[in-house]
């Protein structure tokens, strides 16, 4: 199953930590389900118009974070571990609220009134 998804990369960032995440994203909303069999490292450089050698690192990174496994003869698969794919949402969910929260103070908002601004939005 290939996933087609926008290959925005930023500059500043390595590319192999932005594809981390971006992979790590589609496992979390589960677009990459538990057990899924995940493309082939050349089939997603060519996707993401990156070297192969720099997808294959961040497929290394994501079987050290246990996200996915890696089967000698069936290719790379997603983790079927819940627990741990609710704990790298989690923490990509607080990785999103930090950055929101840094910007909405060099906006000038205070604490109380990123709550009172976060709770009117999500009403």
């Amino acid at each position: 199953m290939v996933i087609v998804m926008t290959w925005e990369m930023e500059s500043g960032r390595p590319i192999y930590i932005q594809i981390v995440d971006k992979i790590s994203m589609q496992i979390v909303s589960g677009q990459y389900r538990p057990g899924d069999k995940l493309p082939s490292v050349r089939e997603l450089a060519a996707i993401a118009n990156v070297n192969p050698n720099t997808m294959q690192r961040a497929f290394t990174e994501l079987e050290q974070m246990n996200l996915v496994l890696t089967q000698r003869t069936a290719g790379r698969t997603v983790t079927e571990d819940m627990e741990l794919i609710n704990q790298v949402r989690k923490g990509l969910a607080e990785k999103q609220l930090k950055i929101f929260v840094s910007k909405m103070q060099e906006l000038g908002y205070q604490e109380d009134d990123i709550k009172r601004l976060f709770e009117e939005t999500i009403k």
